[in-house]
């Protein structure tokens, strides 16, 4: 008999268990690969037609996929790979959706339990090895604990701060008999984190904002992660304030680049107008953000004058690197919704004055143009190759964007304009190169009539290049689109800023045809050299309906600005040498002191 004295079903296996576990949680697909520990588990795969499993070709790629279905969804992502190097392979995919709060179950197969311990083939202490890279991991030792489990591992990696949760499962249990437990009688007892905020606080950021003469709103992946409400109550919240606003990379979208508040990316590569802005404000609400160092710069010349409010549902999170003067722990959609009444029922009305004069300032940082970049002849400039695909991708109603890691990330983030949330998928804490095939191709898999577009360097792609296999296998069409420059494009820049030009191992001297690389893979290759191939290029890409690879050759010395150096203030960018020629020219005529 079940506890409340119903009549038990007929008894399961563990894998059977697993599988209706998974389905009663709405899991549709399951990013993994096969090995001796988890065929029972696959057996009973097999043996439905619920769950669709995704075949990936490296375990790594199984994560990243599941990163990008979750982001793109606001669900839970799903792997299932065997023990040992299954289950290690998996490490650097835990650390980014650590980083990047993304909610990922991640299913390993372990060595039956009286083996665990005595250095069985393909044993791994995978609890051990995971615990500092997930926000939660178990090991199933009893078949009874199974379906608890299961849904404790849901329940902890889409609550609060969404995040990676690993369950780890002996052989054994997978084909040990027991009863099935549904989702209602498995309730997590302990954890629920708070998500409303507390209604004083709030009014005393609701007193903050509406007294400041330079306001900034600043907001970050947490309110994307909170789901499409919070995105349209900061929007509001924007709309009813007048304020400028900046958001980070894993925020972009959360406010539409199109919106005339919206002043740019913020942090080490982000717009002037953005970070001066950061520097100078006098209130500053920071909105599901964490106040990371590539936003920060100098902790101790971080706006140095501004009151700070901080709207974050992970309390660690508060104080952690900058200190705040109004914390406030809840969820974003719950505490904006709360802050919008407060500032409804107080009829709140901004200083226009103040704020008119502020909107001046921004707009003289704004004729800068930190994003300029020369045209040359007779070569295309990476910035030029993303402009053209922005405009056709204007054209489009859904369109998705993942990147790798460097220099092609941060042009994809100052040039490509994101309408709405969940649209841009890009590795942003851990800064994984690899990332953006897979991440891709789990998008793809969720939004099968969408176009999914990975933009790409040269030696990121290579990082997971076997992933084009899988497109294939499952007729998936992304396009990968490379800005292909030769070099490890951020390794050189740092290389010539920091260390004189010393290039230590970050030319890439071998490189493969990837029009030729893209066929073997039954893909179709494109190539662009010069910018008069440029548009046409990026048409067929678009049009072809199946896997795409475009070779776009790119200035290999272009860097990418503005640039806020390590150790520097918000107010202490290196321009591009034309650009910052211009604004020391403009600033010497006007008499002001040099930025």
């Amino acid at each position: 008999m079940l506890e409340d004295d119903t009549v038990a079903q007929d008894r399961m296996t563990g894998s059977e268990i697993l599988v209706k576990a998974l389905t009663d949680q709405s899991v549709d697909v399951v990013f993994g690969y096969p090995g001796g520990a988890v065929l029972p588990i696959y057996d009973a795969i097999f043996q439905q037609n619920h769950l669709r499993h995704i075949l990936v070709r490296q375990e790594g790629g199984a994560m990243h996929a599941a990163e990008g279905y979750a982001r793109s969804t606001g669900k839970v992502g799903v792997v299932l790979v065997t023990s040992g190097p299954g289950a290690t392979n998996c490490v650097t995919g835990l650390a980014d959706a650590m980083m990047d709060s993304i909610p990922v179950v991640c299913l390993t197969g372990q060595v039956a339990t009286h083996l665990i311990g005595n250095d069985a083939f393909q044993e791994a202490d995978t609890v051990g090895i995971t615990r500092p890279c997930t926000k939660h991991n178990y090991l199933v030792k009893d078949i009874k604990d199974l379906a608890r489990t299961i849904h404790e591992a849901f329940h902890v990696a889409k609550s609060g701060r969404p995040g990676p949760v690993v369950v780890d499962l002996p052989k054994d249990v997978m084909t040990a008999l027991g009863d099935y437990l549904p989702p209602a009688r498995a309730q997590h007892r302990s954890y629920n984190p708070q998500v409303k905020g507390d209604l004083g606080r709030i009014e005393e950021a609701v007193d903050l904002l509406a007294n400041a003469k330079r306001p900034l709103i600043y907001a970050g992946g947490g309110v994307i992660n909170a789901g499409p409400a919070a995105s349209q109550l900061l929007t509001n919240l924007v709309d009813m304030s007048g304020f400028p606003t900046t958001l980070t990379l894993m925020g972009l979208g959360a406010l539409r680049a199109s919106h005339k508040n919206f002043i740019g990316m913020v942090g080490m590569h982000g717009s002037r107008e953005a970070n001066m802005c950061m520097h100078d404000c006098d209130v500053m609400l920071c909105v599901g953000a964490r106040f990371d160092d590539r936003v920060t710069g100098r902790l101790d010349a971080f706006s140095p004058d501004s009151k700070k409010i901080h709207i974050d549902i992970d309390a660690s999170s508060i104080n952690k690197n900058i200190a705040v003067d109004v914390p406030i722990i809840g969820d974003c959609a719950y505490v904006l919704e709360d802050l919008l009444k407060v500032w409804k029922s107080r009829q709140v009305k901004p200083d226009g004055k103040a704020l008119s004069n502020w909107w001046d300032q921004i707009d003289q940082w704004r004729t800068t143009k930190s994003f300029s970049y020369k045209p040359a002849s007779g070569i295309i400039k990476p910035q030029q190759a993303l402009e053209s695909l922005n405009v056709r991708l204007k054209e489009r109603d859904d369109v998705f964007i993942t990147t790798e890691v460097g220099q092609h990330q941060m042009w994809a983030a100052q040039f490509l304009d994101f309408e709405k949330p969940n649209h841009w998928m890009t590795s942003g804490g851990l800064g994984t190169m690899g990332y953006g095939l897979p991440a891709a191709m789990g998008v793809q898999i969720a939004h099968p009539d969408a176009l999914v577009i990975d933009v790409a360097g040269e030696a990121s792609i290579m990082m997971n290049i076997q992933e084009m296999s899988t497109l294939l296998q499952f007729n998936l069409p992304v396009k990968v689109f490379i800005l292909n420059n030769q070099w490890m494009g951020m390794v050189r820049q740092w290389q010539e800023f920091f260390f004189n030009g010393r290039y230590s191992e970050s030319y890439m001297d071998s490189l493969p045809d990837f029009v030729k690389l893209a066929e073997a893979f039954g893909a179709v290759g494109l190539r662009a050299s010069h910018p008069d191939e440029l548009d046409s290029v990026i048409d067929e890409m678009i049009d072809t309906p199946k896997a795409v690879i475009a070779d776009i050759s790119v200035d290999p010395t272009e860097n990418v600005y503005p640039m806020i150096p390590a150790g520097a203030a918000h107010n202490q960018m290196t321009m591009s040498p034309d650009d910052q020629a211009k604004l020391d020219a403009t600033q010497k005529s006007e008499g002001l002191a040099l930025v």
